[in-house]
């Protein structure tokens, strides 16, 4: 057997080079790279000598470029993804919540965390987390329950099996996520002599698993049974590529489609079974669809609170039917399940369907809800007055072609997005299962770095983006070009709301005019931005904003517009309260005693909200 001798970072680097997608590209399209003591010595050197195969790119926070790389894998739709390496300690710790939200968002990325000595002979090493009661904990031991896969490196012959198997774990549709080697970093620079097949280029499939016959005969049978049934589109839909099928079962089969954040955009909004968004932060046609179905089919999707309104919308006598890769999401809720990849399940349910047509909805809730969608987002006749969230999603929508991507991820935006936002297919990213904060500045970077083609623009609110923003100096750098569109309503408009309205408290370390502050903050996000070399402008209203817009697809680096909004709610996000106008319940735990009359009223309402909860499983 013909071996070659390379350290274990190098022989990791080399083979990484060398996986490939059935397109002839490499999965893995490079690594982003904070060094630190624990991997600068093994893996820094030897993405160095790599560098003409593999790239390396170097990130602000090790946390949010590891959100770059998820959002670079989501646009992708898993086909292909990144690799991240931090230092030992707080390098690696930062990168855990990035873990956590590629975990629960089912998104493949590759983390590479430098560990301590297996040695143990210099230990305790600096940054080293020590376990007084147990010898082998480490601090990447936090990654364990958000990785999808999880090994420590504590020989240089490990990676001949680690790495494949987090490769399986990556491009494995039902258990994909995040795959994590903690690598000991005496191990890194340690030589051993790797077969040389190991190397040879290697192609990974991503399977689509046909469903159980006897699962697709129930499921056809109730559907068939329906009068008025109902789709709820995931994000497994647009991770099986399957949007086309779903536009063409719904519309041979007359069963309109209601969104979740993570499947809004798999339908274009011009589709004409496109009822809009569901649940919370639902819209009025899809919502009352949803609560009068008596078969609620998913596809691809995790029925989160938020699309079910905490299982207070649809019928207590309904039955639910989920389609989904992976057993465990398509069990949820006492669901009848249909195990298989979204695509291949769709074409074989419609050929068992034949010529069944539902028929008992009203076709024209979707026209007055798409004319109520109009109104929120129109064009506001005071241009010096602060605009509302809809309405600046009304500038940006007339401002911007069907190249446009409208990416989020937590505050008020995800909810007045996936409600008013009229996308073209695939012109909708939102990071939602996490909600993370700070994801979007990076995340935008990573959209763009995936889909150039795309006008990418990032929606962020004040709070935000001052959770993190550095990347924008990166984007700089690198010349990727996207627009941010800066809402600052002066501290956590949405939590505030949430406060006040959804759980009856009072105004409360939320805002900054209500936190424990000795002066009111002076923050030039303009300044800011420019700081880091974007260009970046404040508009004075929506017409600005409309403008700057336009003006930004020219340049080749990062837009910033700061925009002052109105800190209140608008009407149809759902968000006024925990029922909203539109939307439907969010179950948030209302405190059972209170001095205050309006939080004990607030409570009593709640107790009223949660007897309407329909059996979970």
């Amino acid at each position: 057997m013909s071996t070659i001798r390379l350290t274990a970072a190098q022989a990791m680097i080399k083979w990484l080079s060398v996986q490939m997608t059935e397109d002839g590209e490499r999965f893995i399209d490079g690594m982003w790279a904070i060094f630190g003591h624990g991997n600068v010595a093994g893996i820094g050197e030897a993405l160095h000598a790599y560098q003409d195969v593999f790239p390396t790119w170097r990130g602000q926070n090790e946390q949010s470029m590891a959100h770059a790389a998820i959002a670079y894998a989501k646009a992708k739709k898993r086909t292909r993804a990144m690799a991240v390496t931090s230092s030992i300690g707080p390098g690696s710790t930062n990168v855990v919540t990035a873990a956590a939200l590629a975990h629960v968002n089912r998104l493949p990325v590759l983390i590479v965390a430098g560990d301590v000595f297996a040695n143990r002979k210099p230990d305790p090493v600096l940054q080293q987390v020590e376990d007084f009661d147990d010898g082998t904990v480490s601090a990447n031991d936090c990654f364990k329950p958000v990785s999808r896969y999880f090994d420590r490196i504590t020989r240089p012959e490990h990676i001949l099996s680690a790495l494949p198997r987090a490769l399986r774990v990556m491009t494995d549709p039902a258990n994909c996520g995040p795959a994590t080697l903690a690598f000991c970093q005496d191990v890194q620079a340690e030589a051993y002599d790797y077969p040389e097949e190991f190397f040879e280029p290697r192609v990974w499939y991503i399977r689509r698993p046909a469903p159980d016959a006897n699962e697709l005969e129930r499921v056809a049978a109730q559907i068939k049974a329906a009068k008025n049934p109902v789709i709820i589109a995931g994000g497994g839909v647009i991770y099986s590529q399957a949007e086309q099928t779903l536009a063409d079962f719904a519309a041979k089969h007359g069963i309109p489609v209601a969104e979740t954040q993570a499947g809004k955009s798999a339908l274009a909004q011009s589709h004409p079974m496109n009822f809009g968004a569901s649940g919370v932060d639902g819209s009025a046609a899809s919502n009352a669809i949803s609560a009068s179905a008596d078969v609620v089919i998913g596809v691809g999707t995790r029925f989160q609170d938020f699309t079910t309104g905490s299982r207070t919308m649809f019928r207590n006598d309904a039955q639910l039917v989920s389609i989904n890769i992976h057993g465990y999401d398509a069990a949820k809720h006492g669901a009848e399940s249909l195990v298989a990849d979204a695509k291949v399940a769709l074409d074989l349910l419609s050929e068992k369907l034949g010529d069944y047509k539902a028929t008992a909805f009203d076709p024209d809730a979707r026209e007055d809800w798409l004319r109520a969608v109009d109104a929120y987002c129109a064009r506001p006749d005071d241009q010096a007055a602060a605009p509302t969230d809809g309405q600046v999603i009304g500038a940006v929508q007339r401002a911007t072609d069907e190249t446009a991507v409208a990416m989020c991820a937590a505050g008020t935006m995800p909810g007045a997005l996936k409600l008013l936002w009229q996308p073209s297919q695939g012109g909708y990213h939102m990071e939602y299962g996490y909600s993370c904060m700070g994801y979007e500045v990076a995340g935008a970077m990573g959209i763009k770095l995936a889909t150039p083609e795309r006008d990418v623009i990032c929606f962020v609110g004040d709070g935000s983006y001052m959770m993190a923003n550095a990347e924008l100096a990166t984007a700089v750098m690198r010349r990727i070009p996207f627009t941010v569109v800066l809402t600052d309503n002066r501290g956590y408009g949405c939590i505030n709301r949430l406060q006040t309205m959804g759980c009856g408290g009072e105004p409360f370390n939320n805002m900054y005019v209500d936190c424990n502050v000795e002066v009111q903050p002076e923050i030039d996000y303009v300044m800011h931005a420019r700081s880091m070399g974007a260009h970046a402008v404040k508009a004075a209203g929506t017409d600005e904003l409309e403008a700057e817009l336009k003006a930004a697809r020219s340049r080749n680096i990062p837009t910033v517009i700061v925009i002052d909004t109105i800190a209140k709610d608008f009407p149809g996000t759902g968000l006024e309260t925990t029922a909203g106008e539109h939307g439907y319940f969010w179950d948030v735990a209302v405190p059972q005693t209170s001095e205050r009359e309006k939080q004990r009223n607030r409570y009593a309402e709640y107790i009223t909200q949660i007897a309407s909860q329909t059996g979970m499983n």
